[in-house]
């Protein structure tokens, strides 16, 4: 038996969809085999996964591409087409699964797909191997020197969202944040899209002094090998940092208009989120005054990353950092992971 797994478009969908093709792969006969397809299927080359990936272009957007994946599946002529019964693609599925109410987790209702295959879930935390590879290993750590972030420990700083800047924290709270890390000997490393360059910007400027940075110089390909050369990462809900913690990064997620009931990461995760009337409104842009992501600290972030770092400091992480990608990897925190509820 065939099975073809289309992939979400977004990063943070296709890296929770990891443990529904996990299961498959566990649950299936070894003479089966399990197809990943989407724009992002290219991660779970060589990690066991599946026995093949196809990229698929991301041209559909909203409802639109809710119900392309089941025309497709109708073009590729599969016998059997499961999904939930949503954005009126339902006549196209021979499987057609109600969506859950109360709405789950996001892991959790992609494993709830299996249901029909009567296949039991395998997990259901993201997991992803550290692939070195020497070409990307040499560009990052090229990058890395060019931009001045080569002292451990080093903690990225992820400024923008794909989604719009509701998910994003002001400018003058990031500098805040990478100035403090900075005075504890902690490197912050700016990261995001050339979209986020305005941001970057101003969180340079109000700062105090310069802030390594790889703001619209990296791209897609050397995103996990980045990721796994630091020792956690701040991120708002983005798909890079559900990459990150199923790389093993530790990730400090700061959650505003969307709820982390439903997409926070799972792994070495601690979610920072605020109760507020308005909140989840899942809008891209705040009509208002961004009171959720505003209610979030400068103190309460920093020490959510030192507990990650498990108190390394730059003096007791200087001789583990000779050893390259290999330190980084074995330097990170180790404990129990931690999610804050949301604060009352």
């Amino acid at each position: 038996m065939n099975v073809l797994v289309r992939l979400p478009n977004w990063l943070g969908d296709t890296v929770m969809a990891l443990p529904l093709l996990r299961s498959l792969r566990t649950g299936l006969a070894p003479s089966d085999r399990v197809v990943a397809i989407g724009p992002w299927a290219w991660l779970v080359g060589g990690q066991e996964l599946a026995d093949a990936w196809v990229g698929y272009p991301r041209a559909w957007t909203g409802r639109l591409r809710a119900l392309e994946s089941a025309l497709t599946a109708r073009y590729w002529r599969a016998r059997r087409r499961i999904g939930y019964e949503t954005s009126g693609r339902g006549i196209w599925l021979t499987d057609r699964l109600p969506l859950p109410s109360p709405r789950r987790h996001q892991i959790d209702e992609y494993l709830g797909l299996l249901a029909p295959l009567g296949i039991a879930p395998a997990g259901a935390e993201p997991l992803l191997r550290p692939l070195p590879a020497a070409a990307s290993e040499t560009e990052v750590g090229e990058l890395l020197v060019r931009c001045g972030a080569t002292r451990a420990p080093r903690v990225g700083v992820h400024l923008g969202a794909a989604s719009g800047p509701a998910k994003v924290w002001s400018a003058d709270r990031l500098a805040a944040l990478c100035a403090g890390l900075a005075t504890r000997g902690v490197t912050a490393l700016l990261l995001g899209t050339a979209a986020d360059l305005d941001l970057e910007r101003r969180v340079q400027a109000g700062a105090g002094s310069a802030i390594p940075s790889l703001v619209g110089r990296d791209r897609p390909a050397l995103l996990p090998t980045l990721l796994g050369r630091l020792d956690a990462l701040v991120s708002g809900d983005t798909g890079t940092a559900h990459l990150a913690a199923a790389l093993g990064t530790p990730v400090v997620t700061l959650f505003g208009p969307t709820d982390p009931a439903l997409s926070a990461p799972r792994g070495p995760a601690t979610v920072i989120a605020k109760q507020v009337p308005c909140a989840p409104c899942f809008l891209g842009r705040c009509p208002i005054d961004h009171v959720c992501m505003r209610a979030i600290g400068v103190d309460e972030v920093t020490d959510a990353v030192l507990a990650r770092l498990g108190g390394r400091t730059a003096a007791s992480t200087r001789a583990s950092e000779t050893a390259g990608a290999a330190g980084d990897a074995g330097g990170r925190a180790a404990g129990p992971d931690r999610l804050r509820p949301r604060d009352g």
